[in-house]
């Protein structure tokens, strides 16, 4: 780990086997947050204070896949400074597979829909238009931090919804550097075996097999169009057939239609965002923005926001009517 990280690695705690099994009641269910194909989240107490609990699922794992478990260590390690990723905090070394222990996250994580609830019967409405762009904002920049701040670029190949965990103020934390892979030095791209998630992986890193810093681009534009229309990047169609959330975005655009909005002033600030989300999804990769290009178009649409809302609410004074938006 300290030759990967250049020696500049935050220090981790180990954790004991007995603390991790009292804090996750020997892993049972009701401890669970969210299962993945590799992975399951837990919610641990451990001195009164509550953790994030990654444990590996060893039967995936085990012989095969073993280095995605390093993988998440080491580049957690190092990006732990910056707000918008999950901290790791520890780790058990006692089990056939480290177990990670990570900051708690009071809001949860997002659900495969970009909303709140972890899981349909407790799904709540999507959250607020504002929150939304904010999320996306700090996850652009922490998916930049990636991509700018190493001298190998770190490619995450797995931003979704449900890698993005959000705190009491609503700041996202972005996880899972299960897939993720760093470029060689000086060099642009890498191939490799696709790895990803359905609907999220870019189609042209599936037919050639070369990872780029817009294997990324396009997978934050699945993420922007899932958190702009509150559907899934693959759900299930009217007849049956399974679809992707951009051709179905793409056809409502030539159709002419688009989602319900949520209220008059979010109007503009919302085809801007599709417009971003749909550059970012581009077929040919040299058409997609970079990402500190996709952060900083987000921003700006933060901004055009916030002076839209002002706008809208002098208006309703004028007219001598209450306000009761934030």
């Amino acid at each position: 780990m300290i030759i990967d990280c250049n020696g500049t690695s935050n220090p981790i705690y180990i954790f004991s086997s007995n603390q991790i099994l009292k804090a996750t009641n020997n892993f049972d269910p009701s401890s669970y947050i969210s299962r993945h194909r590799f992975f399951s989240w837990h919610k641990g107490i451990i001195q009164d204070r509550c953790y994030l609990i990654k444990r590996f699922k060893e039967e995936y794992i085990l012989g095969s896949y073993e280095y995605v478990v390093y993988n998440d260590i080491v580049i957690s390690t190092r990006v732990s400074n910056h707000n918008n990723f999950l901290k790791l905090l520890g780790c058990c070394l006692e089990f056939p597979l480290p177990v990670l222990v990570f900051e708690y996250a009071e809001n949860g994580a997002m659900d495969e829909q970009g909303g709140v609830g972890n899981g349909s019967e407790n799904r709540q409405e999507l959250l607020p238009w504002n929150v939304r762009l904010k999320i996306t904002k700090e996850v652009a920049n922490a998916v930049t931090y990636l991509h700018t701040a190493f001298p190998r670029i770190i490619i995450h190949r797995e931003i979704k919804p449900t890698n993005v965990f959000l705190d009491k103020n609503w700041t996202p934390k972005l996880s899972d550097f299960s897939f993720s892979i760093s470029l060689p030095e000086g060099k642009s791209w890498i191939k490799d075996k696709v790895m990803g998630t359905l609907g999220y992986i870019d189609p042209s890193y599936v037919s050639t097999r070369i990872v780029t810093e817009y294997t990324d681009v396009f997978s934050f534009g699945i993420f922007l169009l899932v958190l702009l229309s509150g559907k899934p990047a693959v759900f299930t169609g009217s007849f049956g057939s399974h679809d992707n959330i951009h051709d179905y975005v793409k056809g409502l655009e030539e159709k002419g239609e688009f989602f319900e909005l949520d209220n008059a002033f979010c109007e503009k600030s919302m085809y801007t965002f599709l417009e971003l989300a749909l550059r970012c999804c581009e077929t040919r990769k040299e058409e997609r923005p970079k990402m500190i290009e996709v952060a900083k178009e987000i921003k700006l649409i933060e901004q055009s926001l916030d002076v839209a809302s002002i706008e809208y609410k002098d208006r309703l004074v004028r007219k001598g009517k209450k306000i009761y938006i934030a």
